[in-house]
């Protein structure tokens, strides 16, 4: 027992985050994902800012369009970074130096959805701006200084550290990478789409449908038969889903063999 307790004992937050942050900095897979978020972001921006006529729209909103590119990136890198373990068989080096595992899985919260959250943002910023550089002359950009523009940019960058963390509960629910991707994005992305054609009243609660319409937005959208979320609502919901992902993935996490 004694052994045990001091076994358990041996590594606080701090030290199983320090040691979870080299693990997924070491992943060049990693770099390479964000880089492609941040890319995606701005070059849709772009896009949707040299197309843009009407100047009556949300232009804001416009410019952030990208963002559900990144949101399935991000979700990717939110299972990777679970599933790689259970791949290369790291996971049980990680739970025999720290057999605390809501511990560890709480770390891997931490520090992934730091870094998701810090590039959301990033690509959030630089979109928004290349997408009103982008806009013809006749068009006034917006500026962060307008009601609800900043609002908008910062909590379309935390749409990336949540839809992440999702990620990363489905990795440690499911634990086999294309299995975990597949209920990734046919949960979130395709089967979501469907429920919403079947059932309209669902539309406004689904994961990518509260960042485009609610996050991102300067105005409150409304729809044929849509009344999505505020932004805090949405917000709320999303850091819901993204609670109840990782609270199974931990239950399932302690009860079950590495």
């Amino acid at each position: 027992m004694t052994t045990t307790v001091a076994t358990r004992d041996r590594y606080r937050f701090g030290q199983v985050a320090r040691m979870e942050w080299i693990k997924l900095r070491s992943l060049r897979s990693t770099w390479w994902v964000l880089a492609a978020t941040v890319a995606g972001a701005v070059g849709i921006a772009v896009a949707v800012g040299l197309n843009t006529e009407n100047a009556a729209g949300d232009l804001t909103n416009n410019a952030l369009a990208g963002i559900a590119l990144g949101l399935l990136l991000a979700g990717v890198l939110g299972v990777l970074a679970m599933t790689g373990e259970y791949s290369s068989g790291m996971i049980r080096a990680t739970l025999a130096a720290v057999p605390n595992r809501p511990l560890v899985l709480a770390a891997k919260a931490a520090v992934f959805g730091a870094l998701a959250l810090a590039a959301g943002e990033v690509a959030g910023f630089i979109a928004f701006f290349a997408g009103a550089a982008a806009l013809p002359d006749r068009i006034p950009a917006p500026t962060l200084g307008q009601p609800g523009v900043l609002r908008a940019v910062v909590l379309g960058g935390a749409g990336y550290c949540l839809i992440g963390l999702i990620g990363l509960g489905l990795g440690a629910i499911i634990r086999h990478t294309p299995a975990a991707i597949a209920v990734l994005v046919g949960g979130v992305y395709v089967a979501a789409q469907f429920v919403a054609i079947l059932t309209r009243a669902l539309m406004p609660y689904l994961p990518v449908s509260i960042v485009a319409n609610s996050l991102t937005t300067v105005r409150p959208l409304s729809g044929e038969g849509f009344h999505f979320l505020s932004p805090w609502a949405g917000l709320a919901m999303l850091c819901l889903y993204a609670a109840v992902t990782l609270g199974a993935g931990a239950w399932l996490l302690a009860r079950r063999d590495a």
